[in-house]
C-alpha cells in the first residue's frame, strides 16, 4: 500500500462531509432520514463517486435482504408463532423465574439470528407481557436482559443487524479500490460468523443468568413493576384506577352544551371514555363533541371521586352499566401499553394534535418517560422515542390504529386478523431461505426474498401488510449512506485516515490495532447511528489492515460487530429504546449493566474472531 499519500480537495470534501454526517446525527438538527438524502445529493453533486453508482444502494444486497427479513419477521407474527413461544416457555419452565428467564433470552437470542434485531424486540414485547403478567414476574427483570440478549445473537449471521447487512456491501465497494496487488476480501457468507456470534451469545446469557437475580433484587420492585392483576398494575403505575361508571346529563346540569374536553377541565373531573347521545355510543368521544341533555358519560374513577363530581354538576348516577355493558366488556376493549419506536412518526408531535379520539377511537389515560408519569393535561404532552402511552379503547381499533406502526402495543390483547392456520406455510418458507442462504450458491438477498415471497403467494401476508412491515426510514437511511462508504474508498480518503493513523500506532500488535478499532467503533457508535459508524470505520479499519498486514475481512468484521453491540446508552440502539419506557429504566440501568457486557463482549470479539479469521490477510 502506498503510504505517501497527501491530502487531495476531494479527500477534503468527503472527511467534511463524513464531519457534518456525524455531527447532525449527535445534534439531531436534521432528521436522520434527511440528513442521509442530503449526502447522497452532495456526493453526486460533487462527483466524489462516479454517477452511476451512486443509487446502486437501493438496489443494494443490503437494502434488499433487509426489506425480505422485515416481511418474513412479519409473516412469523401474523400467523401466532411468538405466541406459541410463550406458551412453550411457560410449559417448560414452570413458572420458576431461573428458567423462565433463562428460556426466554435463549431463544431470543437464537431467533435474534435470523430476525431483525429490532422487530424481534418489538414482536416479544407482548410476548414478555403476557409471560409478567402469568408468572407475576417483575417486567422489569425481563426487558432488559431480552433487549441485551437480542443484541449478543444478531452476530450468529449476516442478516438480523443492519451493521452486519450492510457490511458485504461495503467490502464489495473496498474491493473496487483496492491499492494494485493487493488480494480482493471475500464476502462473508450467511453463517459465516456463527462461530464468532455463538460464543457472544453465550457470553451474554452466562452472564444474565448470573446477574439478574442481583439486578432488582427486592419485593418493592417485584411488587411495583407487574403485579398479576391488569387493573392494579395500572393503578399502581399510573394512578389509574376505580370503576366504570355511567352519568346521565339532566337538564340543569352544567354540562348541557359543553364539549367533552372541556369536561374534561374541570376541577375533580374522571375519565370521560364514552359518550351516548341519542341512539349513537361511542368509546374515546373526540374532544369537540357536545354534551346534551340526556347524555350519558361513561367514566372512570374512584367511586367517592365520581359521585361528588356528580353532585356538582347535577348528574345522576346509574346503578349499574345500562348502556356501556356490551361495549366496556374486556373482551372487546380496555386499557393497554404502547411504546413510541424510534421511526415513529409521532416523534416531537403534541398527543393533542395527533387527534387520536376522533382517528382512532382510542383515548390516551396517561404518558410515562423514565420514572416520569403525566396524568394531567396529557394533549400537551411532546412524545419521545421510548415513551409509553397509557391507551383506552375497543381492541379492534386498538389494533386497527398499531399497524401504523407508529406506536408498539405492549400490553397481551385479543387481536384480529391472526392467520394460525397458515403458521406452517410461514415456517416452511422461512426456512426455505435460510437452507438457500446456507446452501445455494445465489446472493443472499435473493435467498431471503424467495422466503417472502413465497410467504405472500401462500396468503401469510398482504401485500398492503408486506409494506406495513417494512421500516421505511431504516430502509431509506440505509441506501443514501452506502455512497459515503464509496465515495471514502473511491477518493482514497480511507486510506489517507488509515496512513495517518499508522504514524502513531503502525509498531503496536494486531489485536492492540484491533482494540483500537473496536473501542473507537463502539465509541461513534453511541453517539451516531450504528449504520453512520459503520460506514465511517468500515473502509478506515480495511486500509488499516491492509498498511499493518492485517486480514481485512477481519479488521471489518470486528467493526460491525462492535457497532451492533451498543449496551451503555438506550438512544444508541433501537432495541434498547423499545424496551426503556415499559421497563421503566433508567439511564443508569443501562450503564450499570452494559458496561461490564461492553468489556466482556469486546474481548470475546477479539478472541473469536482472531481465532476463526486469524491476523495474516
Amino acid at each position: 500500500m502506498d503510504m505517501s499519500l497527501t491530502l487531495t480537495t476531494e479527500m477534503i470534501l468527503v472527511l467534511g462531509l463524513l464531519a457534518f454526517t456525524v455531527l447532525m446525527l449527535v445534534l439531531e438538527w436534521i432528521r436522520a432520514d434527511l440528513v442521509a438524502l442530503l449526502v447522497i445529493v452532495v456526493i453526486g453533486v460533487t462527483r466524489l463517486m462516479p454517477v452511476d453508482q451512486l443509487f446502486d444502494g437501493f438496489a443494494g444486497n443490503a437494502v434488499m435482504s433487509l426489506i425480505a427479513v422485515m416481511i418474513m419477521g412479519a409473516g412469523l407474527d401474523r400467523t401466532g408463532v411468538l405466541g406459541k413461544a410463550a406458551s412453550f416457555i411457560l410449559r417448560l419452565s414452570g413458572g420458576v423465574e431461573t428458567r423462565v428467564s433463562g428460556l426466554m433470552n435463549t431463544m431470543v437470542g437464537s431467533m435474534s439470528a435470523v430476525m431483525q434485531s429490532q422487530a424481534l424486540a418489538t414482536l416479544f414485547m407482548p410476548v414478555a407481557s403476557r409471560i409478567s403478567s402469568r408468572t407475576g414476574i417483575p417486567l422489569k427483570r425481563l426487558l432488559l436482559p431480552m433487549a441485551f440478549c437480542i443484541l449478543c445473537g444478531t452476530n450468529i449471521t449476516m442478516i438480523s443487524n443492519s451493521p452486519l447487512i450492510l457490511l458485504n456491501d461495503l467490502i464489495a465497494s473496498a474491493n473496487r479500490n483496492l491499492p494494485p496487488g493487493a488480494q480482493s476480501i471475500e464476502a462473508f457468507p450467511l453463517f459465516s460468523i456463527a462461530p464468532v456470534g455463538i460464543p457472544l451469545l453465550i457470553v451474554g446469557l452466562v452472564y444474565f443468568a448470573f446477574l439478574t437475580p442481583r439486578l432488582w433484587p427486592s419485593d418493592e420492585e417485584r411488587q411495583k413493576v407487574t403485579p398479576g392483576r391488569t387493573e392494579t398494575y395500572f393503578a399502581e403505575m399510573y394512578g389509574i384506577d376505580g370503576e366504570v361508571v355511567e352519568l346521565v346529563v339532566t337538564a340543569e346540569s352544567p354540562l348541557v352544551g359543553m364539549s367533552v374536553g372541556e369536561a374534561e377541565q374541570l376541577h375533580g373531573a374522571p375519565l370521560i371514555l364514552a359518550l351516548k347521545t341519542g341512539n349513537e355510543a361511542r368509546l374515546a368521544p373526540p374532544g369537540d363533541q357536545m354534551i346534551w341533555v340526556g347524555s350519558v358519560l361513561g367514566v372512570l374513577g374512584k367511586r367517592e371521586g365520581v359521585n361528588e363530581f356528580a353532585n356538582n354538576q347535577l348528574c345522576r348516577v346509574q346503578p349499574r352499566l345500562r348502556n356501556f355493558g356490551d361495549m366496556f366488556n374486556p373482551t372487546r376493549a380496555g386499557i393497554a401499553e404502547a411504546v413510541i419506536p424510534p421511526n415513529s412518526r409521532w416523534i416531537k408531535q403534541l398527543v393533542g394534535d395527533l387527534r387520536m379520539r376522533k382517528r382512532f377511537g382510542i383515548s390516551v389515560l396517561a404518558v410515562t418517560r423514565g420514572e416520569e408519569v403525566f396524568r394531567e393535561d396529557v394533549r400537551q404532552i411532546v412524545l419521545r422515542p421510548g415513551d409509553t402511552l397509557v391507551l383506552h379503547g375497543l381492541w379492534r381499533d386498538l389494533a386497527l390504529a398499531a399497524e401504523s406502526r407508529d406506536f408498539v402495543v405492549v400490553t397481551d390483547f385479543p387481536q384480529e386478523e391472526q392467520r394460525p392456520s397458515k403458521i406452517w406455510h410461514a415456517v416452511f418458507f422461512f426456512g426455505l431461505a435460510m437452507a438457500l442462504g446456507l446452501f445455494a450458491n445465489i446472493p443472499l438477498a435473493l435467498a431471503m426474498l424467495v422466503g417472502a415471497v413465497g410467504m405472500l403467494l401462500a396468503g401469510v401476508l398482504s401485500m398492503d401488510e408486506a409494506y406495513h412491515a417494512i421500516n421505511w426510514k431504516t430502509i431509506f437511511i440505509l441506501a443514501c449512506l452506502i455512497p459515503l462508504g464509496a465515495a471514502m474508498d473511491a477518493t482514497a480518503a480511507a486510506a489517507w485516515l488509515a496512513q495517518e493513523v499508522m504514524v502513531y500506532l503502525g509498531d503496536l500488535p494486531q489485536w492492540v490495532l484491533q482494540a483500537c478499532i473496536a473501542i473507537l467503533a463502539l465509541g461513534f457508535s453511541q453517539v451516531i447511528s450504528n449504520v453512520g459508524a459503520t460506514v465511517m470505520m468500515v473502509p478506515m479499519a480495511i486500509n488499516i489492515a491492509l498498511a499493518s498486514g492485517g486480514n481485512p475481512a477481519a479488521y471489518a468484521l470486528i467493526v460491525a460487530i462492535s457497532t451492533s453491540n451498543t449496551f451503555v446508552l438506550p438512544s444508541a440502539n433501537p432495541v434498547l429504546l423499545v424496551v426503556a419506557g415499559p421497563g421503566g429504566y433508567r439511564k443508569r440501568d443501562f450503564l450499570r449493566v452494559g458496561l461490564p457486557l461492553t468489556v466482556l463482549i469486546l474481548v470475546t470479539t477479539l478472541v473469536a474472531v482472531n481465532m476463526v479469521f486469524g491476523n495474516a490477510g
